[in-house]
């Protein structure tokens, strides 16, 4: 992928972020998924009352594109305004990737436009998909 289409997919996650709906933790995230069709979702989190409810940016991108019939992807960018450190997808967001593949570019920024690369596979290894499903299993 070229640089250019990094550093845009990179500013769409800034521009994200400053939609987000953080009022308990303060944490702005925000995301912005390629699909393999070169449409561009964004995305970011959304937090609730009753916290385990809430929504990190990456999945509310994915389930837009998703929504709008966009399953194959190439990237996601995620942005947030940590300074020193790298913003990196959680646990949860990390098997739902997962779900679409595991050779597809996660983009993990820094306010500044950093960023550092990593493949979901290299985020969850040894990870269960829906090819696991598949599998042959033991009978009783």
């Amino acid at each position: 992928m070229s640089e250019a289409i990094i550093k845009e997919l990179i500013k769409k996650s800034l521009e994200a972020k400053n939609q987000a709906y953080c009022p308990y933790s303060k944490f702005r995230v925000g995301a912005a998924v390629l699909t393999s069709t070169d449409k561009t979702f964004q995305g970011c989190n959304v937090e609730n009352a009753c916290y385990n409810l809430g929504l990190c940016a990456e999945r509310t991108a994915m389930v837009k594109a998703v929504s709008e019939g966009c399953s194959t992807f190439k990237a996601i960018a995620i942005a947030s305004d940590m300074k020193e450190e790298f913003i990196s997808p959680c646990g949860a967001c990390r098997q739902f990737m997962r779900e679409f593949g595991t050779k597809w570019d996660v983009y993990m920024t820094k306010p500044d436009g950093k960023y550092i690369k990593m493949t979901v596979e290299e985020l969850l290894p040894r990870s269960f998909g829906p090819e696991d499903l598949t599998e042959e299993k033991m009978t009783k």
